[in-house]
């Protein structure tokens, strides 16, 4: 089967010169003129029989197609797989409205839905996270964010004096979570690898150890791709003297879900856990923004209301969903299965690995993170540069996310970008390399300090 991405990357790739790598060094460089970023439109709504030439819809859409199909090749500091093929076999289904309104667990009174999809769905991650059918409850809800709001939610519910706990690498939504809901938070630290502060949570929980506990539990942080340790965290829990009772653990797994069950059993409803999350739209790849929340089924009588108006219970967040997602999932994981998502696996580590070891050997600051496909670099000078990569920048560091519709042609091509600028930038030494000991550890800085030598390559 012909994947979109494979055809786009050929259709792309076909216009530009190659580059001659042997073993892993350059062996020429063509110099190339991509495509530059998607600069904003300056749209209107025009009345239908108003616009004609290159103000038709048509003509501005045609363009825009154009341009994001040019563009493909340089996504690299986003979590987004765009390796698939939905658009021939369910394009049909956007003549219909789905609306997969309420509880997915309850029949319809309508019949433009898609929860048996949804239903479909759930039981494949319920079993990848081991916990049995009559055992969870779960919806595909609009993302990751949705994901984390939700668990934090029934945490909340269940201890409504608990305090939240949250490693500073946490995603956004989490503190977003803590606003919305007013719940007491603890900022708790992280180490240059982005992993919690164990030492520092352990006080903490001795500090507040009369009230109970909320932890998230990042499966990979955001930026640096770090997973907390779930069974260290239950042992300080343990040590500080939580019952099962006194805490809720809430899993943010947004993208490294779908990667950890296939290299480490990290992720497991056998330990005591409450909630895990994921996007859809990232590791696994959806054209839409989704994502997958599972929790326990006993959780969610605190949550669920009987809404007569849609004849069914609820205790989603969103209330009207859409009810394409769950049909892209399950054709994606039926397309896939669980060989065909750990052979991606496989290769996007071992993809990683090659790029982070190309700019180590190119003495360029690079730190890669165990079970993850997150490869932080230094942050490049040039904002055109990074604006060109589509990378995603924190202080001193940026990082490459490598996800299955990212091929090594395309990693190559980056190297040799970013080889080339970086002599521009610093070849006269006004400008060095910036120190990112701070951010991603001494060890795996090079700048002219911590390498004890400054080289333009």
């Amino acid at each position: 089967m012909m994947m979109l991405c494979t055809k786009m990357m050929s259709k792309i790739m076909a216009s530009l010169p190659s580059e001659n790598i042997v073993n892993g060094n350059i062996k020429k460089v063509v110099k190339v003129t991509p495509p530059g970023p998607r600069k904003k439109l300056q749209l209107a709504v025009i009345e239908p029989g108003l616009g004609s030439g290159v103000s038709s819809p048509d003509y501005i859409l045609d363009n825009y197609l154009k341009t994001l199909t040019q563009r493909v090749k340089y996504h690299l500091g986003f979590p987004e797989n765009i390796c698939y093929d939905h658009h021939v076999a369910l394009a049909p289904l956007l003549q219909f409205h789905l609306n997969n309104c309420g509880d997915p667990f309850t029949e319809n009174p309508v019949d433009f839905h898609s929860k048996d999809f949804e239903v479909a769905v759930l039981d494949w991650f319920a079993k990848l996270w081991e916990i049995e059918k009559d055992e969870y409850w779960g919806y595909v809800t609009h993302g990751g964010t949705e994901g984390n709001l939700h668990g934090i939610w029934i945490g909340r519910e269940l201890l409504p004096n608990g305090i939240l706990y949250v490693s500073k690498d946490s995603h956004y939504s989490v503190f977003k979570a803590a606003r919305l809901y007013r719940i007491d938070l603890e900022m708790i630290n992280t180490s240059t690898h982005g992993e919690m502060d164990y030492s520092d949570l352990r006080a903490k929980l001795l500090h507040n150890k009369d009230k109970p506990a909320i932890i998230n539990i990042n499966i990979g942080t955001t930026f640096k791709g770090a997973v907390d340790d779930i069974d260290v965290i239950l042992q300080i829990l343990e040590d500080c003297g939580y019952s099962h009772d006194k805490f809720y653990i809430h899993c943010d797994a947004a993208l490294n879900g779908l990667i950890v069950p296939f290299i480490k059993n990290v992720i497991s409803f056998k330990k005591p856990i409450g909630s895990v999350t994921i996007s859809g739209h990232k590791f696994l790849g959806c054209p839409i923004p989704c994502g997958v929340q599972i929790t326990r089924k006993s959780h969610i009588a605190y949550l669920s209301r009987n809404v007569e108006y849609i004849a069914s219970m609820d205790a989603t967040i969103s209330g009207s969903r859409n009810g394409l997602t769950p049909i892209l999932l399950w054709y994606s994981l039926s397309s896939k299965g669980q060989i065909g998502i750990q052979k991606d696996v496989k290769r996007c580590l071992n993809n990683a690995r090659y790029l982070k070891d190309r700019l180590q050997q190119a003495n360029i600051s690079v730190m890669l993170n165990e079970l993850s496909t997150i490869v932080v670099l230094e942050r490049p000078h040039d904002h055109e540069f990074t604006r060109h990569w589509q990378l995603s920048c924190v202080r001193h560091i940026a990082h490459v996310i490598v996800m299955p519709s990212i091929t090594r042609e395309t990693l190559d091509d980056f190297f040799i970008d970013l080889v080339q600028k970086r002599k521009m930038w610093y070849q006269d030494g006004s400008v060095k390399p910036p120190c990112v000991a701070d951010d991603i550890g001494a060890q795996n800085c090079s700048c002219a300090f911590h390498n004890g030598q400054y080289i333009v390559l």
